[in-house]
């Protein structure tokens, strides 16, 4: 990673007296930032002509120097494990949108109303009297489906159907033969039946039950559904969202590389609290704001998207480890820190510990004796105040001068 530093985290100076005057101007840094390279005029900004940095705890000006005391510190060389870390911009909302597309015939005699909250295994709607129950699924119902027939709509619903302990995982077999719709399915599924007080058949008949990604809080009718009407296969019945919070960031693609499903982030919340997430989803193809993801899930159920121009993203997920951590935020603007890289064994000092040397080079100020060290810089810690150095003659131990 880049070793240059922007301007605008080079802004904090500070001045004082008492190193030799061939060490060139000085200037004390404040935060840096890896990846932007300073400018000429900052450059020229960092020669104070005549001074250079004091050391010990309290400094006083030597001959040439400004009339006001430079306070000074002095903070141990360490050699550490480093991880550099930014935040990006995201939004917390809701995993996805779903239309719930009826297929059976009849008239709606019973609707939920908007708000309602419907789970596994729990009544939709009801069409001529009949319940639609809601199973999750990422496959949509197309078909009947009774024993002998397989597919992967017949896997989410033997997995439905041990989720609500009508059925046990030892009685249906290895997890691969779930696709096999058995006897064992059928027992279970009469039990889902009476429940749900239908026919008892052992068959799940298309229009008998909506598969979605998981729960679906209740947002809206579909156009024309009413109570009494006519229940019509292939519409849209109603229009729900999922109930799991998940932050959506719009990654710049130049980014992609530093994030990876399955790792660790951490999410600040409007008010500041800090909560873990987990990154779940990671797109591979970036797409321009309205355009379709490719790794959208149709109609069933849209992830939404954030991003604020025109400009191609790529679009990442974020699982919160504790979703009651997102309360009742919806379409909240929240801040991501992610890891941008790791490095084992590193010499590291304070970021303050920094000095702007003219011709854009930097050094730290040695203690006992007092000399300066022209320094590399390599990753930042923004978190911890950070930074990795390499210099000749720099070792663990030693102590350089930082403002007090």
């Amino acid at each position: 990673m880049s070793g240059t530093v922007s301007a605008s985290r080079a802004a904090s100076q500070h001045a004082g007296a008492g190193l030799a005057a061939d060490a060139g101007a000085v200037r004390r840094c404040g935060r840096v930032t890896v990846g932007v390279t300073v400018t000429a005029a900052v450059a020229a900004a960092a020669v104070v002509a005549g001074v250079a940095g004091a050391a010990g705890s309290t400094g006083s000006p030597s001959a040439g120097a400004t009339s006001s005391t430079y306070r000074t510190s002095t903070a141990t060389v360490t050699r550490r494990s480093l991880t550099s870390q930014t935040q990006v911009p995201a939004t917390l909302g809701d995993a996805g949108t779903y239309s719930v597309v009826n297929q059976a015939p009849g008239t709606i005699t019973e609707l939920p109303a908007a708000g309602e909250v419907v789970r596994q295994g729990q009544v939709l709607y009801q069409v001529s009297g009949s319940s639609v129950v809601l199973l999750y699924g990422l496959v949509p119902a197309y078909r009947d489906l009774s024993e002998g027939m397989t597919g992967p709509d017949v896997a989410e619903l033997n997995a439905d159907l041990v989720q609500l302990r009508y059925a046990t995982a030892a009685a249906l077999g290895p997890r691969p033969g779930w696709n096999y719709f058995s006897a064992e399915t059928a027992y279970a599924l009469e039990g889902l039946q009476a429940r749900l007080k239908v026919s008892q058949t052992g068959t799940l008949d298309l229009g008998q039950a909506v598969f979605l990604p998981s729960a679906a809080l209740i947002t809206g009718l579909g156009t024309g559904t009413v109570t009494g009407g006519t229940a019509v296969p292939g519409s849209v019945v109603l229009t729900a969202s999922s109930t799991t919070p998940v932050v959506t960031i719009a990654l710049d693609p130049a980014r992609q590389t530093e994030v990876k499903d399955g790792e660790q982030v951490s999410i600040t919340l409007p008010d500041g609290a800090t909560t873990p997430g987990v990154v779940s989803q990671v797109a591979s193809v970036a797409t321009a704001p309205g355009s379709s993801s490719p790794d959208g899930r149709g109609s069933s159920g849209n992830p939404g998207s954030s991003g604020s121009d025109n400009s191609a993203t790529i679009a990442v997920q974020v699982a919160l480890s504790d979703p009651k951590a997102a309360g009742s935020l919806d379409q909240a603007p929240v801040e991501v820190t992610i890891t941008t890289g790791t490095v084992a064994g590193a010499l590291v000092v304070p970021v303050d510990a920094l000095l702007a040397l003219a011709g854009g080079r930097y050094a730290v100020e040695v203690a006992d004796p007092h000399h300066l060290v022209t320094v590399s810089l390599g990753l930042f810690d923004d978190e911890h105040e950070l930074v990795q150095v390499t210099g000749s003659g720099l070792a663990a131990g030693q102590r350089v001068v930082v403002p007090s």
